[in-house]
This record gives structure tokens, sequence and C-alpha cells, in this order.
């Protein structure tokens, strides 16, 4: 009796452990694996953002998964946008990129008051 009272714990965990993985497959959840190239991907990336010159300032956030990069924020012009896009496809992993960046318009610079920012600090 003593074994088959050990054996209903041991199946239940494996039970529940088949079921936790199995709901990840069945939603098209990453696996482990995945999760780690893709935080891979986002870090490169972010340092290549911040390393480049014509994005360094922008605000840009950038998630992946399972290999889909995809670029979200505001930049100041068109020039940032597509240097970003061509940063994140020179990864090595990244199966597709979805920009959606927004470049700023000009009256976006302005502070709450709609008056231009001069940046006295005042």
């Amino acid at each position: 009796m003593s074994v088959s009272l050990r054996a209903k714990p041991l199946a239940f965990i494996v039970l529940l452990a088949s079921l936790v993985t199995g709901c990840a497959w069945i939603e098209g959840r990453e696996t482990g694996g995945q999760y780690v190239d893709d935080a891979s991907i986002s870090t490169r990336l972010r340092g290549s953002i911040i390393a480049d010159p014509l994005t360094k300032l922008s605000q840009i956030d950038v998630e992946t998964m399972q290999g889909t990069v995809q670029l979200s924020g505001f930049v100041d012009n068109a020039q940032a946008r597509s240097r970003a896009e061509e940063l994140a496809r020179n990864q090595s992993g990244v199966k597709a990129v979805r920009n959606n960046l927004a470049v700023r318009s000009p009256s976006t610079n302005r502070s709450t008051t709609g008056t231009p920012s001069t940046g006295s600090g005042r």
C-alpha cells in the first residue's frame, strides 16, 4: 500500500507538468530555449540602437517573440525609423521585423502648455 500512496503524488506532478507545457504549445507560446534566444536578440538590438548615431536618442521599445522583432516608440525622422528597422533585420536569429515606430512631428516637441520648448529649464 505504501507504494501506491507514493505513486499518486508523483503521477499528479507528472500530469500537472504535462498540462502546463502542453498549454504553452497549444497557445503558441515560446519554449524556454526560444525565450532565451528572443531575449538575446532584443538585448543585442537595444545595444545596436544605442550605439548608432541616428537612433541613439530615440525612444524605441524592442520586443521579440519567436524570432519576430517588433519596434515601437518614437523617432525624430524617417531616416532613424529606417535605420532602426535595418539594425533589427541585421541581427542574427531575426525572422521578421514589424516596424511600428512613429516619426515625431514638430508639434510633438512642444511643452504641455503648447509653447515651444526653449531648453532653458525655466
